[in-house]
């Protein structure tokens, strides 16, 4: 099988660095990638928001399976066009992908399959949003209905902040806070006529969103990430699998636009039960590092047996004994601005270390060839171990090798479990 990654960052590292393990998959591709990626998948420098070029270079490599790795490039129907081409494409359809590209969308098609989640107003006006938020009262949830690169959500005790930041957004999603930790649950999902919707989730994850220890700050597109969840509950998987990710596949089906791909329900364990917090409909970053490393299936059968309707004639998805973690490294000013062009030192002696892998994201080369930050998230250090608490010491063992001007990174990624 020959594959191709869309995308530029960690995850796309992560889900290529999986397909070159899986021993069915001759060749990996990836565009346009980022200098990590050089070790495990051939780079070619393609537009990821363009669905011909896509489309074109897929046809050109003779692949057999397309995998767009980011939000914007599927609600942009980049995987549509793949699709029209005749090659196999694991994400959904631009219409399915508007489970992500629009908040409000995603609530309406929760309500209508009976999915538990916050009780919310869709907003246009400053009085629709100074209402909802009299409402719903503190603390203020207020979202911005499109895309947002994982920084459209804000969490605040002040009214202010709440008001100012739906000021910025074209329309809004104002819901009632949900308490209680959050939890990552991925599924990847297929359809075919004959049998309908298919859903196999992963196990679950859990993401840092905000820059600071303690979850202070703003929310970032996820500091770090760790796998298993030693602390959920018992039958979590099967309890969201049955009343949130099974009904809203059936749903996008019933709706005519089945969902092909990877469903990302991000969840709130509250005092009433398990609430959907949103839905992503792809790998979610940083969770995808820490669980490709746990994977013990081969990633692209599963991923091909999806994207051509066939995932239940597949097993389920196996998992490594013991844990993964990973911790990010943002670039100096992250997420308010982000430096670019700072050189990056020490990846090169944790490539060689046994259960520790460097993800990369937001890197690139200068002109003399250095590695150098490209802005944001600049790198995930991945580690595996025996439990939580082993893969955790690795990975910031890891984190401690590296430096670049300026780097900022989170102490507390799996400290309290």
């Amino acid at each position: 099988m020959k594959t191709l990654v869309i995308g530029p960052g960690g995850r796309e590292h992560a889900l290529a660095a999986a397909l070159r393990r899986d021993p069915s998959v001759t060749e990996v591709h990836a565009a346009p990638g980022n200098p990590g990626m050089e070790a495990v998948a051939t780079l070619h420098d393609v537009d990821p928001m363009s669905g011909s070029d896509v489309a074109a270079l897929a046809t050109k490599l003779g692949v057999d399976l397309v995998v767009v790795g980011p939000e914007a490039p599927l609600v942009a129907g980049v995987a549509d066009a793949v699709r029209e081409a005749g090659i196999a494409c694991f994400g959904p359809t631009r219409a399915a992908a508007a489970l992500e590209g629009s908040k409000a969308f995603a609530k309406e098609v929760m309500a209508a399959a009976g999915v538990p989640t916050a009780e919310a107003r869709v907003c246009t006006t400053p009085d629709e949003v100074a209402a909802a938020l009299e409402a719903f009262g503190p603390p203020y949830v207020v979202k911005d209905d499109g895309l947002a690169a994982g920084k459209g959500v804000v969490v605040t005790e002040d009214r202010q902040v709440a008001l100012d930041h739906a000021a910025g957004c074209k329309r809004v999603v104002v819901e009632a806070f949900l308490d209680g930790p959050e939890v990552s649950l991925f599924a990847l999902c297929s359809w075919n006529e004959a049998d309908g919707a298919c859903v196999y989730p992963l196990q679950p994850a859990q993401d840092f969103k905000r820059i600071h220890d303690g979850d202070a700050g703003p929310n970032t597109g996820g500091m770090g990430a760790y796998t298993p969840l030693p602390w959920a509950p018992e039958g979590l998987v099967d309890e969201v699998t049955r009343t949130v990710l099974q009904p809203t596949v059936d749903e996008m089906a019933r709706r005519g636009t089945p969902f092909t791909g990877l469903l990302y329900a991000g969840l709130a364990l509250t005092h009433r039960g398990v609430r959907v917090v949103e839905f992503n409909a792809r790998f979610g970053d940083p969770e995808t590092q820490p669980l490709m490393a746990l994977l013990d299936s081969p990633l692209g059968e599963l991923l091909h047996a999806a994207a051509t309707g066939h995932l239940a004639d597949v097993p389920a998805p196996r998992w490594k004994p013991g844990a993964a973690v990973a911790v990010v490294l943002a670039s100096a000013g992250y997420p308010e601005s982000s430096s670019k062009g700072d050189v990056i030192v020490g990846t090169e002696t944790l490539d060689r270390e046994d259960g520790v892998q460097v993800i990369h994201a937001g890197t690139a080369r200068d002109a003399e060839g250095h590695l150098v930050t490209a802005g944001g998230r600049v790198l995930a250090v991945t580690a595996v171990g025996s439990s939580v608490a082993d893969a955790r010491a690795r990975a910031y063992e890891g984190v401690a090798s590296i430096s670049f001007p300026g780097a900022q990174h989170r102490t507390d990624i799996a400290a309290h479990i």
